[in-house]
């Protein structure tokens, strides 16, 4: 099940089968050359130096007269060295296991150094480099962007055109399917207008690259786009800020929490945030889901902050004490929700 919300979380619904046969056939071949190194292993190690140990006691009795206590002697050398090499092949099929293991994600780890590399040559404003000027320009520019799911369909976006300035809270209501959330998706980069331009800081998304520009436009998608990976609070909090994570980071993590309401929570877990949460651990109400998905956002420190339907699960008293949270703390922010 861990591994399905897994799928669910990192991969789009049309490409969840994409390739599945010839990824299941790769696991298999794999598993299977894994089995026949083990078999080997078992067949020639161990169980070979135990028929060549009984072969050579055999003939010793055959042709030497050996006396009870040498064959005694003789017997419990063969068993410790068969124990000995038993062991011995397991280690070797954890070699293999680990060489196959590595062909797998050696690939991913080197991805993650190109990653590393590339972040040097983007460029990516910090708070500390925008100064009272740059204030004046604004963070987002959206200019006759269109967008539509299929190639011939009803396009969802036409002419959408949009500012937001540091300091602005945008509030955008509208009826299902009128593309509020396709319009978050696209100024968090998470899709690419079809037409149009957008530009973060004046820079458009080629030229500063996704990477970057994800780290300064967060969003908090709907409630059933959002998940609480099986870990402890403290990580599915700060995932997205660094890991692991400073003491202070974790303090400030906790006091977000008391600020948006979770106080009583973190007070019933025994372990705080250090507690498992999940779909193995503490189960979390939709409120309290809500806020952790809103603290997540808050702790990156992002630029814009947009929250999809975020707050629609709370009640009167929580909802007024989240919102005053962020309108205190996001420095930009868009609020979707149903009229």
């Amino acid at each position: 099940m861990v591994g399905h919300r897994t799928r669910l979380a990192q991969e789009e619904q049309g490409q969840w089968h994409t390739l599945e046969d010839q990824i299941l056939g790769h696991y298999l071949q794999r598993q299977r050359q894994l089995d026949q190194v083990e078999s080997q292993l078992k067949a020639l190690v161990p169980r070979g130096w135990m028929a060549i140990g009984v072969g050579s006691l055999l003939y010793a009795l055959l042709f030497t007269h050996p006396t009870a206590t040498q064959i005694a002697l003789s017997l419990g050398g063969i068993l410790f060295a068969y124990q000995a090499l038993t062991t011995v092949m397991l280690g070797l099929k954890s070699l293999v296991s680990t060489r196959l293991a590595w062909q797998e994600i050696r690939t991913i780890f080197h991805a993650a150094t190109r990653i590393q590399a590339a972040n040097h040559s983007v460029y990516l404003p910090h708070k500390g480099d925008i100064t009272a000027d740059a204030t004046q320009s604004p963070i987002v520019t959206v200019r006759d962007v269109a967008f539509r799911y299929q190639t011939h369909g009803r396009p969802v976006l036409q002419g959408c055109n949009l500012e937001l300035y540091r300091g602005d809270r945008l509030l955008i209501e509208g009826p299902s399917g009128g593309g509020k959330s396709t319009l978050a998706a696209i100024l968090a980069g998470l899709r690419m207008p079809q037409s149009g331009l957008l530009l973060l800081h004046n820079v458009d998304q080629q030229t500063m690259g996704l990477g970057a520009w994800r780290e300064q436009v967060v969003a908090v998608p709907q409630f059933h786009e959002n998940y609480i990976l099986t870990g402890t609070l403290a990580f599915n909090l700060l995932m997205g800020r660094q890991w692991p994570p400073l003491p202070s980071d974790v303090a400030e993590a906790e006091a977000l929490c008391r600020e948006l309401g979770l106080g009583d929570l973190l007070n019933r877990m025994p372990a705080g945030m250090q507690q498992i949460v999940g779909e193995s651990g503490w189960q979390l109400s939709h409120g309290e889901r809500s806020r952790v998905y809103i603290a997540r956002a808050l702790l990156q420190e992002a630029h814009l902050l947009i929250l999809d339907e975020s707050f629609a699960a709370l009640d009167p008293e929580n909802l007024q004490q989240a919102l005053r949270c962020v309108l205190e703390r996001a420095p930009t922010l868009v609020v979707i929700a149903h009229p």
